[in-house]
Order: structure tokens, then C-alpha cells, then sequence
């Protein structure tokens, strides 16, 4: 079995090609890919070839973490059956090509276990599965309730505050690009400029690491600072602020299963909506054109590949 996939050469060098797939197993399903999304900071780290070095990295690769598609076939052990249309966060399976992560083909097979069903009905908005399970990460350590600063309007930071309002809390987002501040959802979107308040609470997901002395002005005393971007420069900050309000840093990491399993439920249940994130799209064929503009038109907020052409 083969399939179409996004195949990063090497930094920069980006082709559509055919690769050869694992053959599944008992435990493996098959699933054909109908959309897959284009990630603008793990990704772009990739393509720029400015990602940190961690176990696994490696050229070629095939990127992609954000996939929704139908399983075509599922083994016996898999726990899917043909015809659900699942959540696909990454596969490996191209033999010698690496698999980071794995997603951006028009066929993959994955573990059984790893795909989350979900509702047909979502189409393409399957593939912000990832996105929410990261924000509902990063906000499950600390203290639900009270005025909480989120850093960045982008996708993440949209599904952050709208997880936040879901928490009782009352979330307020900084972001520079006066375009980027449309499209908020009950909570309000400020330029930092204008902003003088300070917080218990502040989550950052610009991936700007030069803008912890800015945050840490910002803190109450006993207050959390929660990096959730990803940051390819070394992070650092003047000792004496942060000492004099007993501040806390904390990285949260990539999302769980748990994590995605309770943003799935408040899917399902209407609480967490996912319009208005997907603001492009391509066919699958556009690829280097899609992975372009993803990476350097500041109106992307998500662009989507549509693999349904590709057989």
C-alpha cells in the first residue's frame, strides 16, 4: 500500500510524493485522510530547520499532527471499525522516512488505540483536536476562576480563552497585529500597550522568548506564569522581580489522552465550539503553496490540506 505524502527534504525543501506504508497489523487501522492541518510552530521550526534538536528529529520527514479522515480498514485487535471518522494526531509509518509527526498523507496506519472517533458532522474541524487538547492541558494544572492574561490570538490562544470562559474564569488575550484581535468570543482582545493591569495568572503562547521580564512586570504576588508556546531561543529573566513576587513558572507539555478524550466530550456536548479557527484551505496538491502561506501570511490563523482528490 502507498500513499500520497508531504515529504520535508530538508529545511526549506518541500515535495509531494508516494511512500510506501507499514503493513498494518491486528492492532493497526487504515485510515484514508479527508483533511490534515499545517501547524505554525512546531511545523515551522521544521521547515525553517530552526527546530531543537530532541530524540527522533531527523530529515526526511513527513510533518503533520492534525488529521481527520474514515478508517478504511481496521484489524481485528484495533478497536475500530471501517467507516468511523476519526482524530488522527500523527502516524509512523513510512518506513525510513521519519514520521514528524506523520500526518500529512491521504493514507496512514496507526494504532487502533491512538484515533479518537468523533462526529462526521464536524468535517474538517476534526483535524483542531490537537490544538484544544493543548489548551485544555494547559490550563487543567492551575486554578479555574478569577482574570486570566493569555499571550497571542492565534488558534491557540482562541481555544484557551474559550476554555477558560468554560472554567469560570474571566480571560483577557494580548495581541500586537490589530487584525489578529477580531473574532473573540465573549472576552475581550487588547493591544499589551494599553494594558496596565496585573494578574494571578498569565499563559503565554506567542513562542516569543524574550518576553518573560514583560510577563513577570505583570504578575501578582504568588502569581503563575504558564509557558504553552514552543520556544526555539533559550528563555530567561531578571531574578529580582520574579523573587519579589514569589512568581511560578510552569512548561506545560504535549497534551495526554485524557486530555483529549475531555476536549472531545465538550465538543460532542456543544460546550467548546471550533468555528472561525479555519481560515484557509488548500487541496493536498497545493501542499508547498499551502505550507507557504501558512507560514507567512499573518491572516492565517489555520490552514487546512484536502486529501478527498487524492487516492
Amino acid at each position: 500500500m502507498h500513499a500520497l505524502a508531504v515529504i520535508l527534504d530538508r529545511p526549506e525543501r518541500l515535495r509531494l510524493d508516494r511512500l510506501a506504508l507499514a503493513a498494518p497489523g491486528a492492532g493497526d487501522a487504515v485510515v484514508a485522510v479527508a483533511w490534515s492541518g499545517i501547524s505554525t510552530g512546531t511545523e515551522r521550526l521544521l521547515w525553517s530547520g530552526r527546530m531543537p534538536d530532541f530524540p527522533g528529529m531527523g530529515y526526511p520527514l513527513v510533518p503533520g499532527y492534525e488529521s481527520a479522515g474514515w478508517v478504511v480498514e481496521a484489524g481485528p485487535a484495533s478497536g475500530r471499525r471501517v467507516g468511523e471518522f476519526v482524530f488522527v494526531p500523527g502516524a509512523r509509518c513510512f518506513g525510513p522516512v521519519r514520521g514528524l509527526f506523520g500526518g500529512a498523507a491521504s493514507h496512514l496506519v496507526v494504532e487502533g488505540a491512538r484515533l479518537l472517533p468523533l462526529d462526521e458532522a464536524l468535517g474538517e474541524r476534526g483535524i483542531l483536536m490537537a490544538l484544544a487538547a493543548t489548551a485544555y492541558h494547559a490550563l487543567s494544572g492551575g486554578e479555574g476562576g478569577g482574570r486570566h492574561l493569555i499571550v497571542g490570538h492565534g488558534t491557540l490562544g482562541r481555544l484557551l480563552a474559550r476554555l477558560a470562559l468554560l472554567t469560570g474564569a474571566e480571560p483577557v488575550v494580548w495581541e500586537r497585529d490589530a487584525a489578529r484581535r477580531a473574532g473573540a468570543h465573549g472576552y475581550p482582545v487588547i493591544d499589551p500597550e494599553s494594558d496596565a493591569a496585573t494578574y494571578a495568572r498569565i499563559t503565554d503562547v506567542s513562542g516569543d522568548a524574550g518576553l518573560l521580564d514583560a510577563l513577570i512586570a505583570r504578575l501578582q504576588p504568588g502569581g503563575e506564569i504558564v509557558l504553552a508556546g514552543f520556544y526555539e531561543a533559550p528563555l530567561g529573566f531578571a531574578f529580582p522581580p520574579a523573587f519579589l513576587r514569589e512568581a511560578r513558572l510552569r512548561v506545560s507539555a504535549q497534551w495526554r489522552p485524557d486530555d483529549l478524550q475531555a476536549v472531545a466530550a465538550l465538543v460532542a456536548g456543544g460546550a467548546l465550539g471550533l468555528d472561525g479557527l479555519i481560515t484557509h484551505r488548500r487541496g493536498a496538491t497545493e501542499a508547498p503553496e499551502a505550507y507557504a502561506t501558512a507560514f507567512r501570511d499573518p491572516a492565517c490563523l489555520k490552514m487546512v490540506l484536502d486529501w478527498r482528490a487524492c487516492s
